[in-house]
């Protein structure tokens, strides 16, 4: 049954969900928005993930399916203009659904725990579309983990979580430690570091039919615009560039982490 029709955009609660646009208010809130049908099927698959969902009549009509799983996970639904929705959107045509969502708090520590055999380290990067598009790739080739260093865009960002369709909420995230620190809790229990870089010196076919591949390993990657730092490159047990065959100068920063991250996927089956 579809209630009353919140309208008003500056009403308490509407400007409540539309800080957690900022940075700050997510960290203080420990609350994200999710945006779009796709983001919030995700999210509404747990219970306790998906606290309130934001949606037109109209959406609602389209994805009853949705309304239907976000109830039965406890979210209190918030019938809502789509003038109310579009001002939680961060695109130019919402889709008329937007989702407030419990942030999820990960350690590298329950990271090293879980044994795992293919985690992503972002050092340093810079754009959240970037991020959630890596954060994608990472969950399609069965990573075990992300972990986004210090000096990277929140993952958490409207952007990010919009281009990870959805897969913020498949796999664990990690925030705010340092590569250093990253990278020395990883090698501990055994995984090589592997470093992707366009000036790498060693090549990435090479090292699959090599057999080196199939070990447990972190694959590091840098900022869009210049790469990796020196210091970075040097905590890598191998600096891997991913080999151009026709006249591209190079790759941006999702196309190589799918790359790297299936030609991992698959050695390790």
């Amino acid at each position: 049954m579809i209630g009353s029709e919140l309208t008003s955009t500056r009403s308490p609660r509407v400007t409540a969900a539309r800080r957690l646009i900022k940075r700050a208010f997510r960290d203080r809130d420990g609350r994200f928005l999710a945006e779009g049908p796709q983001a919030c099927r995700e999210a509404a698959r747990e219970p306790g993930v998906l606290i309130d969902l934001y949606v037109t009549t109209e959406a609602a009509q389209r994805h009853s399916d949705i309304v239907d799983s976000a109830k039965a996970a406890g979210a209190e639904i918030i019938w809502a203009s789509g003038e109310v929705v579009s001002s939680l959107a961060g695109t130019i045509t919402p889709q008329g659904m937007v989702g407030v969502c419990v942030k999820p708090e990960r350690s590298l520590a329950a990271v090293v725990e879980l044994a795992p055999k293919l985690v992503v380290l972002l050092a340093h990067a810079r754009d959240p579309g970037n991020i959630g598009t890596v954060i994608r790739c990472a969950d399609a080739a069965g990573a075990d983990a992300v972990i986004v260093s210090d000096a990277s865009v929140d993952p958490f960002n409207p952007k990010a979580v919009r281009a990870s369709a959805g897969s913020v909420f498949h796999l664990p995230i990690v925030v705010g430690p340092t590569v250093d620190a990253a990278v020395g809790a990883l090698r501990s229990v055994g995984m090589q570091i592997l470093a992707a870089d366009g000036a790498g010196d060693r090549d990435l076919d090479q090292l699959a039919d090599e057999g080196a591949l199939g070990a447990d390993c972190v694959w590091i990657f840098g900022n869009e615009a210049w790469g990796l730092p020196d210091d970075t490159r040097a905590l890598a047990d191998n600096v891997v560039r991913v080999p151009i065959y026709g006249a591209a100068e190079s790759l941006n920063l999702a196309t190589a982490a799918a790359v790297c991250l299936y030609a991992s996927a698959r050695a390790h089956r």
